[in-house]
């Protein structure tokens, strides 16, 4: 049996593991909240451990906090943000609706290191001096936020668009079936169907930016209910400054802390581009499995990497691994977002009551989409090997290329080709020349795909 302590709190005396550097009000919460087993995300706690930081400092230059207790709670907050205290962290996800427990856990565990240097440090009067759980927490999830959008996500999306950049110079000259509905359409280059991935996860890093403008508007300085009851007038911007040296990120205090506290509306629209994230991301995944369906029996255009054996009784088969797992990361992304969601209409009067809730969300489909564009980048997309050969056949005998003769012979009789070329498996040129007074000549320079993927007007 581990060895315990007692701590003591408003509500009376409790027993915490001895090795354990939160107290009482840390330990209430873990007794209390026995419910996934999931602790909140290192990001969220490193975020409230820099808003302490920043918190001391500010309190010591107003002179609210003597100079020693304001360094050893710096240096104790400095060390949570290392990730040195990780464990120290148990408070999970489905807590008090405002996050209360955690801004209390990392006040106990940042006071408890910081008693260490000499003076005692206690967790509300000095690690929490001009704050409230309730502009601390709504700040945190801004704050870590911002900072994996800027750190993990943009850049891993960078990556994958310039890998998806690099196979389409590759694959210029590859010509295919284009489809649409799934029925074989006007042929495009592969470059092309790449190029259009890559707009894809471009438009999205611009909606990601612009949703960083809002997330970098906080909610510090407002405490209990937005009025910033017991926090100096210079705290919020002091704060906010105190961040974005921190960071390198440029943070302001909200024009309203009362919204801040009330709304998570931010947070809601930057879930709502990782849900449009997760829906490229999901297209993408498909294109690749439909792609390297067969060989045999499917389309067979490319060939992804070998990464495993797929069948545990099918000898030799293998699976498109890779995009399956993005395709449930996708999936489990947008489920979060219909959480957030929800969570983002329950601000009740002068508080959202489900923060926690919020954080964890946004931070676990930002770790998802971040590792998920990698993995496709690098074990799927930079790695296929296309089946040319695959590709010459349908291309040669898909009717549909008819399509390039509508101006020339009309609509009606390039149908009575197509269809004709269709029934009997016959290359739609050899039908065209046997049907319209055009030279073999003319049609294949009207019927060449390669030229057919530029556009215009056939002429």
């Amino acid at each position: 049996m581990s060895k315990m302590r007692k701590e003591h709190d408003s509500m009376g005396e409790l027993e915490v593991p001895a090795d354990a550097l939160y107290g009482a009000q840390t330990q209430r919460a873990v007794d209390n909240f026995r419910v996934s087993g999931q602790p909140m995300p290192p990001a969220f706690i490193h975020a409230i451990a820099r808003i302490k930081l920043a918190a001391a400092q500010v309190n010591a230059e107003l002179g609210l906090l003597d100079p020693a207790r304001a360094e050893a709670i710096s240096a104790a907050a400095e060390a949570v943000i290392r990730g040195e205290h990780d464990e120290h962290f148990p408070v999970e996800v489905f807590q008090t609706g405002s996050g209360t427990s955690s801004n209390m856990n990392v006040n106990e565990v940042v006071a408890t290191l910081a008693s260490r240097a000499g003076d005692e440090v206690g967790p509300n009067d000095h690690v929490n001096m001009g704050q409230s759980s309730n502009d601390v927490i709504p700040t945190a999830i801004h704050v870590s936020a911002a900072l994996e959008l800027t750190g993990r996500l943009r850049p891993a999306l960078v990556h994958l668009r310039g890998t998806i950049d690099a196979r389409a110079a590759e694959l210029d000259g590859v010509v295919k079936t284009g489809r649409t509905h799934l029925m074989d359409a006007m042929p495009l280059r592969m470059s092309q169907e790449l190029g259009a991935w890559s707009s894809q996860i471009g438009q999205a890093i611009e909606r990601f930016d612009a949703a960083q403008v809002r997330l970098c508007r906080l909610a510090q300085g407002g405490t209990a209910v937005g009025t910033g009851i017991n926090a100096h007038p210079e705290f919020a911007e002091r704060v906010a400054a105190h961040l974005s040296a921190q960071t390198g990120l440029t943070f302001s205090p909200n024009d309203s802390f009362f919204a801040s506290l009330a709304s998570q509306d931010a947070a809601v629209e930057l879930s709502g581009q990782l849900r449009g994230l997760a829906c490229v991301i999901m297209k993408i995944a498909n294109d690749l499995r439909w792609m390297n369906s067969g060989p045999l029996a499917g389309l067979g255009e490319i060939e992804l990497e070998a990464l495993q054996p797929g069948s545990s009784i099918m000898p030799g088969k293998v699976n498109p691994v890779i995009p399956e797992s993005a395709a449930q990361a996708a999936a489990q992304v947008i489920g979060l977002d219909a959480a957030v969601t929800v969570a983002g209409q329950s601000g009740n009067f002068q508080l959202n009551v489900m923060l926690p809730l919020v954080a964890h969300n946004l931070l676990t489909s930002i770790t998802l989409m971040s590792n998920t564009a990698r993995l496709l980048a690098d074990r799927a997309i930079a790695t296929f090997r296309v089946r040319e050969e695959s590709l010459a056949g349908p291309l040669a005998r898909n009717p549909i290329l008819v399509t390039a003769l509508n101006s020339v012979i009309g609509y009606n009789a390039a149908a009575a080709i197509a269809k004709a070329a269709y029934q009997a498996g016959r290359p739609i040129i050899d039908v065209a020349e046997e049907q319209t007074d055009l030279s073999r000549e003319e049609l294949e320079r009207l019927l060449d795909p390669a030229a057919l993927t530029r556009g215009g007007i056939p002429e």
